[in-house]
């Protein structure tokens, strides 16, 4: 009956935009998963030799290889946006460098509750760049992160709350440029997701490429690592390949602040990991600390329902 096919496509219509978001937050999910175990392969890969900034350049160009089937018929996607698009490729890039250089070096959830402070840059990013005002709610993200990093690097000899080591300004840093990449994937909605993948990649090889030479032994660590160091890097590869397209696809139909939340389940994998594969804990200041940052990831994620506020006359 006509009256029946007209409810089907509205069912079809409604249901849609569910599956959609469904969709979307499993994508950002499958992300978290993986950024908070992958630290531990590429730490193996550190102590058989291979530095994080070689690890790296090796994965992500692995990955970049069949990445680059993806592009073909899509040459032009680099042409419609090309600023937009080499910002991504910098600042995802420097997101995942320095996630996997920290991560080597430091604590892994010292490193990781800094890298969450990603929510207060989000706020003042996603203003600037795309026109959310986050009103009361955006100034408790700023105040409740600010308050928690405070508290995780307070040291009674310091005069001031500052990182105290080369990991935690690379954590710190990984999560400025996580909510700016973020905010601009957010931006780019426009730009086929698989191009945008692409451009991560392209991002971590090209800035991997000069700190490997200046600071690493490529030729020899190459030479001296042993079969089961290639399978992991072959397998590495595979899932940035695999985790990056779904991750792109997440943030593209994601509001920025709402990712972040989402992406806090990257604590829950990163903690239980630590603990039973690294046997690290945190002290009451990192505890304290991270409450308040969780706090405000958590306050992040009311930004995306909040109504916008209206720009003065």
């Amino acid at each position: 009956m006509p009256g029946h096919g007209r409810g089907e496509r509205i069912i079809r219509v409604r249901l849609l935009p569910q599956k959609n978001n469904l969709l979307a937050v499993s994508s950002l999910l499958a992300g978290a998963l993986v950024w908070g175990l992958i630290w531990y392969p590429y730490r193996a890969l550190d102590a058989a030799g291979v530095g994080g900034a070689l690890a790296s350049l090796l994965t992500y160009a692995l990955a970049l290889l069949p990445g680059l089937l993806l592009l073909r018929g899509r040459g032009s996607e680099f042409t419609r946006s090309p600023g937009l698009l080499a910002a991504i490729s910098l600042s995802a890039g420097w997101c995942n460098l320095a996630y996997v250089l920290a991560m080597i070096d430091g604590e892994v959830m010292q490193v990781m509750l800094l890298f969450y402070l990603a929510p207060l840059w989000t706020v003042v990013l996603a203003a600037l760049l795309l026109g959310e005002r986050p009103g009361p709610v955006g100034y408790v993200v700023v105040a409740l992160a600010g308050a928690g990093a405070m508290i995780m690097l307070w040291q009674p000899e310091a005069s001031l709350p500052l990182p105290r080591s080369a990991a935690q300004w690379l954590g710190l840093s990984s999560g400025m440029a996580f909510a700016l990449s973020n905010v601009l994937s957010r931006k780019a909605r426009h730009i086929d997701v698989r191009v945008k993948a692409v451009s991560v990649w392209a991002g971590v090889s090209l800035l991997a490429l000069p700190i490997v030479f200046a600071v690493e032994q490529p030729v020899r660590a190459m030479q001296e690592l042993e079969a089961p160091g290639w399978v992991l890097i072959a397998l590495l590869a595979t899932v940035i390949f695999s985790v990056n397209l779904v991750v792109q696809y997440g943030l593209t139909h994601t509001p920025a602040n709402r990712a972040i939340v989402i992406f806090l389940s990257e604590l829950v994998f990163a903690a239980l990991a630590a603990y039973w594969l690294a046997f690290e804990a945190m002290d009451w200041r990192q505890w304290l600390g991270g409450a308040m940052v969780v706090a405000a990831s958590l306050c992040s994620g009311r930004l995306a329902h909040a109504p916008p506020k209206s720009a003065p006359a």
